[in-house]
């Protein structure tokens, strides 16, 4: 029937406490229907205005159809009204046509009179009273007396139970998390663009977080090293017009699936089509863009977070931007933002002049980005992110200090409160020993015998003397005073007078890049150096049986996972991510590696000699050694469940705009 639909829908979403019934008329009467019937089913019926009571009469009881309307009780839903019709005995009715005049109530009544005259009914006993009609909390039966008999007293009915208020409804998702929404925004993505530890965050974090049930989206550029089996796998959405102060810029969008991620990528052929991804004299506009982009395409994506999670300086600008000139926008004003130090060294310094001209922003907001007389983007974004973490938890510890701070010790102090660590980990698909297939001899925890055949394959490789007792010792990572590469020049004559050979492989400072290639030539067949390759990398990995990390100051470090995820001992400096990694061999309870405290070249070179000698002199021990580093578990497994934690927690952050 026409009338049922309605009725439903207006019981699902009224409200759940209706308006009292503050009449002070009967809850249920019953009034003769001036209509034709049409038949025996029932018919809803709306109603209006209430009815006045006819008078009563003492007439003849005759089986015709009645109107019961039941109004609304306190705490109930009100239900359709029906009228209902008996199907036996049948009796004369009366039939009004919808052409004829329509009977008052008095015609009415003389009508059914001589209605109930015709049929001649027995004559009844003596009429009682009317008889007060039950009050129902929903609809009534008509009352019909063929014959009237006595009417039994009504049952107490049971009080009806309250309505419970309805629960929002809440679309699941066959994905626990998929309410989380995250767009991880990042300027490197191992395996399309990666120089270092960036990239290798960009490539396992979001995978691993997809796996976790979050939907996360990665924002990158689209760089010259975009492979083009890549690009002919990607979609283009569109593109927008990027707006500076004085100018407009295309800006493409292409969207890559793969391991169940979403990738977008920006595309700008002026700022990102060249043969590095860093070190360049307009880095500063490039990043702009790609921040403003980052913001300027959520309409062309159709992706709204929940959380916005920049990484390092290149993404600050968004999360500043985002809170200032974008921030009473429809479309960003529920969006909370997460911003990570992945190492506060680099923090986007700019003259004054490039907030106005590159960010397009206010000058208002000068005291927001201003530090130390220039334009500071990690500055800026620490002051404005709903939430700021380190890639461990030593490091937040540290940079609370001037040592390790780079002159931010007082903005990180201010916004302590929201500051956190989470450990970085890699991607146990990515570097697997028992299927990569760089190596030259694949081999897990229980064939570690194999690994040996990777250390003669690079040994012939680079014309080394092919031994595989002569221990192996590596170097990779950036040619910086950071790393510690000042300890190893300092050492390396020292080292390199014990039967060894050594192996430095990574791009920096051009001082030290000419002072390993001498040291290459002093020692020939020793000692080996070389720019960064990442297929060689792990070429590397395999066949070193130590990893030196000596590091001044290290946010996490991966050098060290990577190693022992192939079975290579790691030595460390403790600090950052490489005191909360690894822990010595002589701790108590056993540990994972070789650590030493002091920034020196003696406590590097005798932690190194250590594992010489027990390389040495001990082979079954150093076995035991590389099982206990191989089975080590850097996966990012726990690491996810702390990142789920801390974007619910920066969801409920209270939204605020940054005025100044």
């Amino acid at each position: 029937m026409a009338g049922a639909p309605v009725a439903r829908f207006i019981s699902k979403f009224s409200p759940v406490n209706p308006r009292p019934n503050t009449s002070s008329q009967p809850a249920l009467r019953e009034i003769p229907l001036p209509v034709k019937v049409i038949s025996q089913e029932s018919v809803p019926i709306q109603t209006s205005t209430p009815v006045a009571p006819p008078v009563p009469r003492m007439v003849a009881p005759v089986p015709l159809p009645t109107l019961a309307i039941a109004e609304p009780a306190p705490e109930t839903v009100s239900e359709p009204v029906t009228l209902a019709l008996p199907k036996a005995p049948v009796q004369p009715t009366l039939t009004v046509a919808p052409a004829q005049k329509v009977l008052k109530p008095a015609e009415v009544e003389v009508a059914l009179l001589n209605a109930s005259k015709e049929s001649k009914p027995k004559a009844p006993t003596k009429p009682k009273a009317p008889v007060k009609p039950k009050v129902a909390p929903k609809t009534a039966k008509p009352v019909t007396a063929p014959k009237p008999t006595p009417v039994p007293k009504p049952k107490a009915e049971p009080k009806p139970k309250p309505v419970p208020k309805e629960k929002p409804v809440v679309v699941k998702s066959d994905k626990p998390d998929a309410q989380l929404k995250v767009l991880f925004c990042i300027s490197e993505v191992q395996p399309f663009a990666a120089t270092g530890g960036l990239g290798e965050v960009g490539g396992g974090l979001p995978k691993a977080l997809t796996t976790a049930g979050v939907d996360i989206r990665v924002m990158t550029p689209m760089y010259k090293s975009v492979t083009d089996e890549v690009r002919k796998k990607c979609t283009f959405l569109g593109h927008v017009s990027v707006s500076f102060a004085y100018r407009q810029e295309y800006c493409g969008v292409f969207e890559y699936k793969t391991d169940g991620v979403i990738y977008y990528f920006i595309d700008n052929e002026k700022y990102f089509k060249r043969d590095s991804v860093y070190g360049y004299f307009d880095d500063g506009e490039r990043f702009a863009f790609f921040s403003k982009a980052i913001l300027d395409t959520m309409e062309l994506t159709s992706f709204r977070p929940d959380v916005l999670h920049a990484n390092d300086w290149h993404t600050a600008a968004a999360v500043i931007l985002l809170k200032t000139v974008y921030a009473e926008h429809k479309t960003f004003s529920k969006i909370k933002t997460l911003f990570t130090i992945h190492n506060i060294n680099f923090q986007g310094k700019f003259p004054h002049s490039f907030m106005t001209d590159v960010l397009n922003m206010d000058y208002k907001y000068k005291n927001l980005l201003d530090f130390d007389g220039h334009v500071n983007l990690v500055k800026g974004a620490i002051e404005c992110a709903d939430m700021v973490n380190t890639v461990s938890p030593t490091y937040a510890e540290e940079i609370k200090t001037p040592e390790f701070a780079m002159g931010l010790e007082s903005v990180i102090h201010k916004n302590a409160f929201k500051l956190s660590g989470i450990l970085n980990s890699i991607d146990y698909k990515f570097y697997n020993p028992k299927k990569d297939k760089e190596l030259f001899e694949n081999y897990d925890d229980k064939t570690l015998e194999l690994k040996r055949a990777n250390k003669r394959g690079l040994q012939k490789l680079f014309h080394m003397q092919v031994d595989e007792t002569i221990p192996m010792v590596l170097y990779n990572g950036r040619l910086t005073n950071q790393k510690g590469v000042d300890l190893i020049i300092e050492g390396v004559n020292e080292i390199l007078n014990d039967r060894i050979q050594m192996i430095v492989m990574g791009n920096g400072d051009k001082n030290y890049e000419d002072f390993f290639e001498y040291i290459q030539n002093k020692y020939q067949g020793k000692f080996k150096t070389m720019r960064y390759s990442n297929s060689l990398a792990k070429k590397l990995y395999a066949a070193a049986d130590l990893v030196l990390m000596p590091s001044s100051f290290e946010p996490c470090g991966l050098s060290q996972m990577i190693a022992s995820r192939y079975g290579t001992v790691p030595i460390v400096r403790e600090t950052g991510g490489l005191k909360d990694s690894i822990k010595d061999f002589g701790c108590q309870g056993g540990g994972n590696g070789y650590t030493f405290t002091n920034y020196s070249k003696d406590d590097m070179v005798y932690s190194l000699k250590r594992g010489l000698t027990d390389y040495v002199n001990d082979g079954l021990a150093w076995t035991e050694k590389m099982k206990i580093c191989i089975k080590k578990d850097f996966s990012w497994k726990g690491a996810v469940k702390e990142y789920i934690a801390l974007y619910k927690a920066t969801k409920k952050v209270k939204n605020v705009k940054k005025d100044s």
